[in-house]
């Protein structure tokens, strides 16, 4: 049975963590196909304040988050949380999540949305096995994976696989029935596009235009970040 709270306009919500080092086409564009793919009531990017699981960063939090805002600037199915920005502390994700349910309560839909390769390495995450309790797990088919419904969960960890066996789902109304617990993959356009790839263009003086929106570029050049 549906929420009170999904029927009364609080539906799934997205949410794309990442480094966003700095944020490109690929990360909005995955925004969107998700929330089209999973009928998401919107998406809430989240900029890592200090990433457990990489090196630094190599531009700053707030320029990070400066980044995302004007990324996102016009559309108004997307907004940024800066709430990992702001934490004096590692940005768990778990820890994240505990953050938003006691923001948006224990009943709107929150749905997780990872990658396959972020997705396969959950089990070497911080309390991984709590995320299912918090949100919803949407997996994304990323460049050089086959779709998912030829190749997803058979290459699963026996760990993981065990903890998904009885969460899988294909149809994204799943996803208002309940506020969490659920694991749906879904299919996006593969775009190779990495920051890696933009920072290491801009550090050579090459041009990283049209991977990223213009206004990041701009932000990028004013600052001279990645020089």
């Amino acid at each position: 049975m549906t929420s009170p709270r999904a029927e009364a306009g609080c539906g799934p919500l997205g949410l794309l963590g990442g480094t966003f080092d700095p944020i490109h086409l690929g990360h909005l564009r995955l925004a969107e196909e998700a929330r089209e793919a999973l009928t998401l009531d919107g998406v809430r990017l989240i900029p890592a304040g200090e990433p457990p699981h990489r090196a630094a960063p190599s531009s700053t939090a707030a320029d990070r988050l400066a980044m995302a805002r004007l990324a996102i600037a016009g559309n108004p199915r997307f907004e940024v949380d800066d709430g990992e920005v702001r934490a004096s502390r590692k940005s768990y994700t778990v820890l994240t999540l505990e953050r938003l349910r006691a923001e948006l309560g224990a009943d709107r839909p929150l749905v997780l949305i990872l990658g396959a390769d972020a997705f396969e390495g959950l089990p070497g995450w911080h309390r991984w096995q709590a995320l299912f309790d918090l949100a919803h797990i949407a997996v994304a088919n990323r460049p050089g994976y086959a779709p998912h419904g030829r190749r997803w969960p058979a290459v699963l960890s026996a760990e993981l696989d065990a903890a998904c066996r009885d969460r899988h789902s294909t149809d994204p109304a799943d996803l208002r029935a309940a506020p969490a617990g659920r694991v749906i993959a879904f299919d996006m356009t593969p775009l190779a596009i990495s920051a890696s790839h933009i920072r290491d263009l801009i550090g050579a003086g090459t041009s990283p235009r049209y991977l990223l929106p213009d206004s990041v570029l701009d932000y990028i050049d004013l600052h001279h970040l990645y020089r």
